[in-house]
């Protein structure tokens, strides 16, 4: 071999190694380097599809048309319905709500007068609300309004956690799923001859905690307590960015509660959540504020208690209308805000049978990083 091939060929090597060794940095990079990296990720840095009454089957047929006749603006405000609660989940959706009644003794709501006026009214039998008698028994109930609105997909409150649980045990590493709950005692008018909602007190949300508790594992839950840590409040734990990482949420469930106004009944011998299982809908400022709603909130608005470190929760359309013209300014605004949670009755799984209208993150995914909070080492998507 000539010594100018003898060069030309150590010169060869010699940049081959440089390739292979600047091939290794490069992917050593990519590792380390933020854009990929997810595990810093917090989960009120991130953003997911939420759905509205998730538990809703709609009117049935009877129903609706005597609903219809009597009150038409209403009826239109509830012409939606949901799939089953792990179908939603296999579709994406990772925030639920679900409606709750207390029945201690059972029954209170076993006998709905929606359903007796259907008979009264001369019209043709619905199926059976209620075929295998699970509201006679104790415990909460899932319904939308007490008498008119009561079918469920899952009936008792219990039951729909034990599908939530299964799906999760089915999908361990999920994206953390979200569980909001209303708590209803409201009467109805005076007109309707309607049965009164039990009132919740704090041995009730007592009983509510032990249901969860019956269902899931602690290990299974993020709770206030684990936010809090050390820290004096729940406040200042979340201000000082202490939520659980996406990685440590991940297979998880954490419970939010809707209503404000039964807050300071839950945190009766409860300062600040101690003990308790359910972040409450507080007013930012005070010693339980994790989680508040703003439904109807500007984008400033939004996006500043989200800077804060706040959950905070939205809804992108409501009684139907939006979905009715095809509306997408709430939508928008709401995607833009940083809201972590984004509710509606119309997921991209189940779209207006009116307009194209629908609500869904880019590309189909899962979550997001936060528009408004996300690290520069967030990459979507996020599944």
């Amino acid at each position: 071999m000539s010594a100018t091939r003898v060069i030309v060929s150590s010169l060869s090597g010699f940049c081959a190694a440089l390739s292979s060794l600047a091939a290794v940095i490069a992917t050593a990079a990519a590792v380390a380097a933020p854009a990929s990296d997810v595990s810093a990720i917090k989960i009120n840095q991130i953003q997911v599809i939420g759905t509205h009454n998730s538990y809703h089957a709609g009117l049935a047929p009877s129903e609706a048309k005597l609903m219809r006749d009597a009150n038409p603006a209403l009826y239109q405000a509830l012409e939606y319905s949901h799939r089953p609660l792990d179908q939603q989940f296999d579709a994406g959706v990772r925030q639920i709500e679900l409606d709750i009644y207390a029945d201690t003794e059972g029954g209170r709501y076993a006998h709905p007068a929606g359903v007796g006026a259907v008979a009264a009214a001369g019209l043709p039998k619905d199926p059976d609300f209620d075929p295998m008698g699970l509201m006679k028994k104790p415990g909460f109930k899932v319904m939308h309004v007490q008498e008119f609105d009561v079918r469920s997909t899952c009936q008792q409150f219990i039951a729909c956690l034990k599908i939530v649980r299964a799906w999760s045990q089915a999908h361990p590493k999920h994206v953390p799923i979200f569980v909001l709950i209303e708590t209803k005692q409201e009467d109805l008018p005076a007109k309707y001859h309607a049965n009164s909602p039990e009132k919740f007190t704090a041995a009730t949300f007592d009983a509510l905690d032990a249901e969860i508790r019956s269902v899931f594992k602690a290990n299974e839950m993020i709770t206030p307590d684990q936010v809090r840590g050390k820290h004096a409040t729940l406040e200042s734990a979340v201000l000082h960015g202490e939520w659980p990482t996406l990685t440590q949420a991940r297979g998880k469930v954490v419970f939010l509660m809707d209503q404000r106004a039964v807050g300071p009944v839950y945190l009766e011998g409860h300062p600040a959540l101690r003990g308790r299982l359910i972040f409450t809908n507080a007013v930012p400022g005070q010693p339980d504020a994790a989680f508040t709603e703003e439904n109807e909130g500007s984008q400033e608005i939004i996006s500043a208690l989200v800077r804060k470190g706040y959950l905070v929760r939205t809804r992108t359309d409501a009684d139907t209308k939006q979905a009715r013209t095809n509306d997408t300014a709430r939508r928008e605004i709401a995607l833009a805000s940083g809201a972590q949670f984004l509710s509606t009755d119309y997921p991209e799984s189940e779209p207006s049978q009116w307009t194209p209208y629908s609500v869904s993150l880019p590309h189909g995914a899962v979550a997001r990083c936060n528009p408004v909070n996300a690290p520069p080492g967030c990459s979507n998507p996020i599944q």
